[in-house]
C-alpha cells in the first residue's frame, strides 16, 4: 500500500513539476531565465548542504552566488544583451574566495573546503548555465522548443528506465553505486527516449530527425551516468535521497542529475557537429 501511495505522490508531483517547468520555459525568455536561475541557486544550496552534513565547510552563500551570476552572465551573453567579454567577471569573482579562507580562523582544511565550494560552482552552476547556449542556439533567438524537447528526452529515458526496471529488472546495471538500476530499465528508458525523439521532430521541426535521435542517445548515456554520478556521491557520504525538496523524488539533485551531466556533452554536440 505505501509504494502504491509513494508511486502516485511521486506522479502528481511530476505532473505538477512538469506543467511548471514547461509554461515557464513556453511564457517567454525571462520566466525561463527565473526558472533556471532558481533551478541552479536551489540544487546547489542542496549540494553544498549535502558536503555539510559531510563535515566539509563550503563557502555556501559564496559558491551560490557566484553560480547565480555565472548563469545571469551566461544568459545575458546568449541572449545578445553585453558583450561576451564580461563573462571574464567571474575569474576575479571566483579569486575573492581565496581571500574569504584567508581571513576565517580556526579552520583546518580551508583549502580542502575551498575544493568543495569550487566543485559545487563546476557540478552544478556550469551544466545549469550551459542551458543558456542551448537556448540561444539558433542565432541568438530564444526557442523554447530546444529546452522542452532536451527535457522530454530526459523524463523518457527516466521514466521508462524506471518502469522497464521495476516490472523487469534483472541484471544489475552497475549493483556497486546502484544496486536497484539494471540493464532492462537501462533499455527501457532508451526505446522510449528514442521514440519520443522521432515524436518530437514531427512538430519541433529547428532541428532534423537524426540531430534529435543524437540527442536522445546523448541523454540516454550522459543522463544514466549522470545519475550513477549522483548515486556515488550519495553513497560517499551515506545518504539515501538528496533531499526530501520534492515529495516522492527526494530532493533536486536527484531530479536533476542526468539534466547535469548530459547538458555539456548537447552543447559540444550543437556547437561542434
Amino acid at each position: 500500500m505505501s509504494k502504491f501511495n509513494n508511486l502516485t505522490q511521486r506522479i502528481i508531483t511530476g505532473i505538477i513539476g512538469v506543467v511548471i517547468l514547461i509554461s515557464g520555459i513556453y511564457w517567454d525568455e525571462w520566466t525561463y531565465f527565473l526558472l533556471f536561475l532558481t533551478l541552479c541557486i536551489f540544487t546547489q544550496r542542496e549540494f553544498y548542504k549535502l558536503v555539510g552534513i559531510d563535515g566539509q565547510i563550503p563557502l555556501k552563500t559564496f559558491g551560490t552566488f557566484c553560480g547565480a551570476v555565472l548563469f545571469t552572465l551566461i544568459f545575458l551573453i546568449e541572449k545578445g544583451s553585453i558583450d561576451s567579454k564580461y563573462l571574464f567577471a567571474i575569474f576575479p569573482l571566483l579569486s575573492v574566495s581565496y581571500l574569504v579562507k584567508l581571513y576565517k580562523k580556526d579552520e583546518k582544511k580551508p583549502f580542502t573546503n575551498l575544493a568543495f565550494t569550487f566543485m559545487g560552482i563546476v557540478y552544478i552552476a556550469v551544466p545549469i548555465s550551459l542551458i543558456n547556449v542551448i537556448a540561444f542556439s539558433q542565432g541568438g533567438k530564444y526557442e523554447w522548443q530546444m529546452i522542452v524537447g532536451l527535457l522530454l528526452l530526459l523524463w523518457a529515458s527516466d521514466t521508462g528506465a524506471y518502469f522497464a526496471g521495476v516490472n523487469f529488472g534483472k541484471r544489475k546495471l552497475f549493483e556497486r553505486v546502484s544496486p536497484k538500476k539494471s540493464w532492462e530499465g537501462f533499455f527501457g528508458g532508451a526505446l522510449l527516449s528514442l521514440g519520443i525523439a522521432c515524436l518530437i521532430s514531427l512538430y519541433f521541426t529547428n532541428l532534423a530527425l537524426w540531430e534529435w535521435l543524437c540527442l536522445s542517445v546523448i541523454t540516454i548515456i550522459a543522463g544514466t551516468y549522470g545519475d550513477l554520478v549522483e548515486s556515488l556521491f550519495k553513497r560517499s557520504i551515506s545518504i539515501k535521497d538528496s533531499a526530501s525538496s520534492i515529495p516522492g523524488h527526494g530532493g533536486f539533485l536527484d531530479r536533476f542529475d542526468g539534466l547535469l551531466l548530459a547538458t555539456p556533452f548537447i552543447v559540444a554536440f550543437l556547437k561542434l557537429l
